[in-house]
């Protein structure tokens, strides 16, 4: 399977402002911008210094919707948008189609702040854009006939839905359809991710680390994986049999964490770009435990979702951002700045502070949850500030893109 490198013949240099060039550029510094947007404002209303006017949501279903629905789907908007070109080798959208389509996904971020007076105005256009994600990722695939990149445009398609039925929840269409979304955008989230990991990671793995290296895959693993991930979905959001969560929680860990451990050297712990994303993936696994065994262990489920979504989506992400940015403006991956390790070390301290202090100390829970927003807010302020510049700035060896 093709990686996500870009391979374009050379022609002379690219002047001017390159921000919509490729998918990745406007969507990754969009995603940095509003990481931080978000959360600033999350902690206001958190602490009750703001407020969002929006009937019949919670300030916390609006945080969830926004962090999933709207960073995540960014990042991923991102990343498909340029990986599916590589892939397939039929261009995305570039230029004043991809600017319309980051418009759409801009102006559905700003609605949604404005309250009630102006929600169907956001629904529309927040769906407006997962609809045209699909279509600019579909099309490339299907002129390609790579059928097997059609488990890509499922998933995204899925979130869509799953976007739908949180807006159906709203309205009160549909019982609960806000919690059924909300709940189902992680585990999709998660799914992507173990999809895409499963491709790049290894990749990233044997030609990031200096000593020679080589990662072999059991068809067998992988299916297995993939098999419990489809159970545990299905009946947490379908079923909802809990007896049946440990089992597969448990199941999901172990299969997933010996498939981690061969893809382990002691070399990514000298690269940050690999160590996190190593690092990321151990977290969804232990996402994995702690969401099986949560009842048991009387842990609380909030704090299980923020250890796939900080440790899992949020890590993983910057990591993917970082490394992307780089390769696909034409920079030496090995030479990145000495600032990621505390962007790292940033966002593994939110994840500690939201979602383990809180077991030992749930006492102090305000304050772990304002402690754990401060640590992510200054990870994205740094990667916006140093990736900034090289998300719109031309690529540095004169090629498009």
């Amino acid at each position: 399977m093709a990686v996500v490198q870009i391979q374009m013949r050379k022609t002379s240099p690219v002047k001017g402002c390159a921000l919509f060039n490729l998918g990745f550029r406007p969507f990754f510094l969009g995603a940095g911008i509003f990481a931080i947007v978000s959360i600033v404002w999350w902690m206001l209303v958190y602490s009750g210094h703001g407020s969002v006017q929006i009937q019949s949501i919670t300030n916390a279903q609006w945080h969830a919707h926004e962090m999933l629905y709207g960073y995540s789907l960014a990042v991923v908007a991102g990343f498909l948008l340029t990986a599916v070109r590589n892939w397939t080798g039929v261009p995305t959208p570039n230029g004043k189609p991809l600017m319309g389509l980051f418009a759409l996904w801009v102006s559905a971020r700003l609605l949604f702040l404005f309250g009630t007076s102006l929600m169907l105005w956001a629904a529309i256009v927040d769906l407006l854009f997962g609809l045209m994600l699909i279509v600019a990722i579909s099309i490339p695939i299907f002129r390609a006939k790579q059928w097997p990149q059609l488990a890509v445009i499922v998933k995204v398609a899925m979130l869509w839905v799953g976007n739908i039925v949180f807006y159906l929840g709203y309205y009160q269409i549909l019982q609960d359809g806000m919690l059924y979304a909300i709940n189902g955008a992680v585990l999709l989230l998660i799914g992507l991710i173990l999809m895409i990991g499963r491709r790049v990671i290894p990749f990233f793995i044997e030609r990031g680390v200096s000593e020679p290296f080589r990662i072999t895959h059991a068809q067998w693993l992988d299916t297995s994986i993939l098999v419990a991930f489809l159970a545990l979905f299905i009946n947490e959001i379908f079923f909802q049999r809990v007896e049946l969560t440990p089992y597969l929680g448990v199941v999901l860990f172990l299969m997933n964490g010996y498939r981690l451990s061969r893809w382990h050297v002691w070399g990514i712990w000298r690269v940050p770009l690999l160590w996190s994303l190593y690092l990321s993936a151990w977290m969804i696994n232990l996402g994995f435990l702690l969401y099986g065994l949560h009842d048991l262990c009387a842990i609380p489920l909030i704090l299980v979702l923020h250890l796939f979504t900080i440790g899992g989506i949020g890590l993983m992400s910057m990591a993917m951002m970082a490394r992307v940015a780089l390769g696909h403006t034409g920079r030496d991956i090995r030479a990145s700045s000495d600032w990621l390790v505390p962007i790292f070390i940033a966002v593994m301290l939110s994840l500690l502070l939201r979602v383990f202090a809180p077991m030992f100390a749930i006492q102090f829970y305000p304050g772990w949850i304002i402690a754990s927003a401060l640590c992510w807010i200054m990870a994205f302020a740094i990667f916006v500030w140093i990736y900034a510049p090289i998300l719109y700035k031309p690529r540095v060896d004169g090629t498009p893109g």
